[in-house]
């Protein structure tokens, strides 16, 4: 046993649990803060005042919102089946939760504020409980793990996610719970295929499935001026790409326009009906992490993730960068619910099918001919 903790990189784990928590909460705050800018952006569009009580302009209604969640009533319907109508909620956020370890918020051996002081304190700790781990942060990669395939990877889990809908519709034993379930199981399936085919013109400019690395070949730009972002490369592909991917994570994600299997006036609340306090809440977190994590992709994939002016000689511009993108697309989701009808079942299933379909595998032909003339 000692021989096998001796063998243990300490330093790469206790760096990666550090990164875990430090992203979770960083996530965690930015889900919260999203739905406020939501209520209060559509308040705004619609001639209203949205959330303004709590705390200075409403800033800690996401707070008063968990309390609210933690203490209301748990109520589990007598005829639902228990075991899989309890774990449907996690089924469907921890999956969006466990890819943020593989994208990168910033660039590689950004400089450690009080990074002796971090060292020191983590050797202490680890002298006390028996452990000498001689740690020293001086620099660290702004990405907990870095996998070769790490967009198989995202891809290969949040995929999953659609499980958890469907278990909550069927183990609910409510026939709105059914029908919303089957609804968001079929265009969730249906949108994956043209947002996955979407990327695989990214692939052909980057050669790699390493999202490090995918956002590291974004660097520098053409002429002096133009951004090497892979938006633009292999154009018009990469522009054709990123508008197909754009529209299936909107799809994918079941926000407006798309948003049937929560279409309140026709389901009630979808495949959600029965569930009331926190474990509604989970399913309403992992929608805001799903945005989360769609809007994190897109950033690395499209639009140089956190390349920006002067990040080589100011490293943790990297990450502003890379938030200020990120939030451009939350902002997009918002306004685009504010100002777009739903569609109905069946032009989302016409469009998803028979149009973004379609042209998600012409662009694959179009960016690989592309790519083979000037590659």
């Amino acid at each position: 046993m000692s021989s096998l903790l001796n063998s243990i990189d300490f330093q790469y784990v206790i760096g990666a649990l550090v990164k875990i928590v430090v992203f979770w909460l960083l996530i965690m705050m930015i889900v919260a803060y999203t739905v406020y800018a939501e209520r209060r952006v559509l308040a705004v569009i619609q001639n209203r005042l949205g959330p303004n009580r709590v705390g200075w302009q409403g800033l800690l209604q996401p707070f008063a919102d968990l309390i609210k969640f933690i203490f209301k009533e748990d109520i589990i319907p007598l005829s639902v089946n228990k075991w899989l109508y309890l774990i449907a909620p996690v089924v469907v956020l921890v999956p969006a939760m466990m890819v943020l370890i593989v994208y990168p918020f910033g660039p590689e051996n950004v400089p450690m504020p009080f990074g002796a002081e971090i060292s020191s304190a983590i050797n202490w700790l680890g002298s006390a409980i028996g452990f000498d781990w001689n740690i020293k942060i001086d620099t660290i990669d702004l990405h907990v793990t870095n996998f070769n395939i790490g967009l198989l990877y995202v891809f290969a889990l949040t995929s999953l996610g659609v499980y958890g809908i469907v278990i909550a519709g069927w183990s609910s034993n409510s026939k709105y719970s059914l029908l919303g379930g089957l609804r968001s199981s079929a265009q969730m399936i249906s949108y994956e295929l043209a947002l996955s085919l979407s990327v695989i013109a990214v692939v052909i400019q980057a050669g790699t499935l390493d999202l490090v690395k995918i956002v590291d070949q974004q660097s520098g730009a053409w002429f002096g001026f133009i951004p090497k972002w892979n938006i633009l490369g292999l154009f018009p592909a990469g522009l054709i790409a990123f508008i197909v991917y754009l529209v299936s994570a909107i799809a994918e994600t079941n926000r407006v326009p798309f948003d049937l299997p929560e279409a309140e006036t026709e389901l009630v609340a979808g495949f959600h009906t029965e569930y009331s306090a926190l474990k509604f809440a989970l399913f309403f977190m992992a929608e805001y992490v799903n945005m989360m994590t769609v809007s994190v992709l897109a950033t690395s994939l499209f639009l140089g993730g956190w390349n920006g002016p002067f990040v080589s000689d100011f490293k943790w511009l990297g990450p502003v960068y890379f938030l200020l993108k990120v939030f451009f697309f939350l902002f997009l989701y918002i306004w685009i619910r504010g100002t777009l009808p739903r569609f109905r079942y069946d032009q989302l299933m016409n469009f998803g099918w028979k149009i973004l379909l379609p042209t998600a595998i012409f662009n694959i032909v179009l960016a690989s001919i592309i790519g083979i003339i000037f590659l």
